[in-house]
């Protein structure tokens, strides 16, 4: 397909079997966890949370912040009946990341009306 990558057949190329498993092989749950830590990861850089000063960080984009926090609500709100354990340290990692971007934001936007406070209720 035009624009689609697709993961190397390890059987016709044998260096990409080291280093990519198959994905037939990975359970739903650590796929599901992996993915909302990239987008936890992903929003605390656009948050500018990995600098020592997160106002004056060069990477701080709360528009892209946004995107990703209502993401992973999403993700997180619909899987978590599937993530047992994982579920409440990935719930609170968001609220985390929703409460540091009211913090954030210069117009701090109305509960209920932040980013995925759609899929998760208000956070105050």
């Amino acid at each position: 397909m035009k624009g689609y990558q697709t993961v190397s057949d390890p059987v016709a190329d044998p260096a990409s079997s080291d280093n990519v498993r198959d994905l037939a092989e990975i359970p739903s749950v650590e796929v599901i966890s992996r993915s909302a830590v990239m987008l936890m990861s992903a929003a605390a850089e656009r948050l500018g949370l990995a600098d020592p000063d997160p106002d004056e960080s060069p990477r701080r984009d709360l528009d892209e912040a946004r995107r990703l926090i209502t993401a992973l609500a999403g993700l997180v709100t619909a899987s978590v009946e599937y993530l047992g354990p994982h579920a409440g340290p990935l719930r609170e990692g968001l609220q985390s990341l929703q409460r540091a971007f009211r913090e954030a934001s210069a117009f701090p936007d109305e509960p209920g009306a932040g980013p995925g406070e759609k899929y998760t209720g208000p956070v105050y």
